[in-house]
């Protein structure tokens, strides 16, 4: 591999040592690396990938690894020496120990609906501080809708155009704040797989109207004040939720274990998968205990 290259000989420009902790400067390093790995995911998109399993029986396509290829070969040189944990290379065998500062990446998230030919997926890449989601960036490349959390704390979205090259300075942000809930006109986003095991917790919070939606997307309509909560009592695992978590608490919303204790990262010894979860456009308005607390679990 030449230098200035990545495993799939796309060409990236070295970045100058940057101060990474600060959200600005991390988001205006990874732009071109988004921007390409979502060009790499949007041309398998449109002519069709072939699917394979991984050993624990999800998904995989050519997609998701060279997607990924593409965010790790930048980050690693963002922030050198930072450890960098990603779905498909944990999927391949990688092994992490315990670190109190790493990046968590899931280069497609919702590749279930990408082969199927929805355009519900995301780019996930997501900094993690002392257990905190402390830094969020989801990019949806069929919208071309790039949500963040930026310097001043605030959670933002932008059009990121995927044929140009505009850089950080050049996009037109809003900043993003959610919505006060309406408990008589709730709307909650679904998982598509494994939705219907929040039933219960929505029956209880007389939801108005539950949309399934794929990847991380949920988390940032909510952010975007498009929806008011999320149930997920289904597997998840860290790289799925750190990034939206991140948006979503910046935009003034929470997520919360099923005890109404926030959700939190650098669990190594479980694999990097969370419990049950719900977030929130503001502060929750259910925790287990309030009543019958729903136990089924998701496939």
């Amino acid at each position: 591999m030449r230098r200035g290259q990545n495993s799939i000989g796309v060409s990236l420009q070295a970045n100058p040592e940057i101060d990474f902790t600060n959200p600005d400067a991390l988001i205006a390093a990874l732009l071109p690396a988004v921007r390409e790995a979502g060009r790499v995911e949007m041309a398998h998109f449109r002519k069709g990938v072939e699917i394979e399993q991984k050993a624990d029986r999800s998904p995989v396509t050519v997609a998701d690894r060279e997607a990924e290829a593409v965010l790790l070969t930048a980050l690693a040189g963002i922030a050198p020496g930072v450890q960098l944990v990603a779905e498909e290379d944990i999927a391949a065998g990688a092994t992490h120990g315990y670190a109190r500062r790493f990046f968590l990446i899931d280069a497609l998230d919702g590749t279930r609906l990408f082969v199927r030919g929805k355009p519900e997926f995301s780019i996930n890449v997501a900094y993690v501080d002392d257990g905190r989601a402390a830094f969020g960036l989801i990019f949806l490349p069929p919208s071309e809708r790039l949500f963040v959390t930026r310097s001043d704390g605030g959670a933002y979205e932008a059009r990121l155009p995927l044929a140009g090259d505009e850089a950080f300075s050049a996009l037109n942000w809003k900043k993003l704040q959610t919505r006060a809930p309406d408990r008589n006109a709730l709307v909650a986003f679904n998982s598509r797989s494994t939705g219907g095991a929040s039933a219960h917790l929505l029956a209880e919070l007389n939801v108005h109207e539950a949309r399934p939606l794929g990847s991380a997307m949920k988390f940032c309509l909510i952010a975007a004040a498009e929806g008011d909560l999320y149930a997920r009592f289904g597997e998840t695992c860290e790289w799925d939720t750190a990034a939206g978590q991140a948006i979503l608490e910046a935009a003034g919303g929470s997520v919360t274990t099923l005890d109404g204790k926030p959700l939190t990262y650098g669990h190594f010894a479980r694999g990097f998968r969370n419990p049950h979860f719900v977030a929130w456009g503001r502060q929750p308005l259910w925790r287990s205990g309030d009543e019958a607390s729903p136990n089924a679990r998701g496939a």
